[in-house]
């Protein structure tokens, strides 16, 4: 069977995010995971004192991850990757609890965001390539009661979106309108990521 990578190591994904995972896997690609442990509210406090426009500081956080794990693997193709949620020039963060989860959807409730999803290609310590996608979600008007019964259904688990939903499960329900690439939702945009790695010669497809 033709092979479709064409490196000798697989490529390093600098995070240990599932959904990033089965992306990568699902588009045939081989991947290994490691933690990047970068101080990720350091960064935004830094780019917050720079100015950086939200798209950017999603750049900034995806470039430094894939830095943290090529410094430890200089022989690797890395990639580092992150998103930012952006709702009328406010910057969203993951909900700490239940609480913050609800706050922050009766926020979006009835308002139209941005989710801007950047990635970062390092090999020997040096970023040589990045990319960014980004997409609009008009999320439905929303009573108390329907957030509360959203969260009850979905779990624990939309802690660890910054959007606090899943588009891909009980997420989907929240929304009126969705623009933009499927998997630039999800935190990942693959197509140009792929267009990217072949850029660099990893691909034979």
């Amino acid at each position: 069977m033709p092979a479709l990578w064409t490196h000798s190591e697989k490529l390093l994904l600098a995070s240990l995010s599932a959904t990033r995972l089965t992306l990568l896997v699902s588009a045939g690609l081989p991947v290994e995971t490691q933690n990047s442990s970068i101080d990720e509210r350091a960064v935004e406090e830094a780019a917050a004192h720079e100015g950086l426009d939200p798209p950017t500081l999603a750049g900034r956080l995806a470039a430094e991850k894939a830095l943290a794990v090529s410094r430890r693997h200089p022989e690797r193709v890395v990639l580092g990757a992150d998103q930012v949620l952006e709702c009328e020039g406010e910057v969203f963060h993951k909900p700490v609890d239940g609480a913050a989860a609800r706050a922050q959807l009766m926020r979006l409730s009835g308002r139209r965001h941005a989710l801007h999803s950047a990635g970062a290609l390092a090999i020997g310590g040096q970023v040589v390539e990045h990319f960014l996608g980004s997409a609009h979600l008009t999320m439905r008007p929303l009573t108390e009661e329907a957030v509360d019964l959203y969260l009850d259904l979905a779990g624990p688990d939309v802690l660890k979106s910054v959007g606090v939903y899943q588009l891909e499960g009980f997420g989907v329900h929240l929304f009126e309108t969705v623009e933009g690439d499927h998997s630039t939702i999800l935190g990942l945009p693959l197509l140009p990521l792929l267009a990217a790695l072949r850029r660099l010669g990893c691909l034979a497809l």
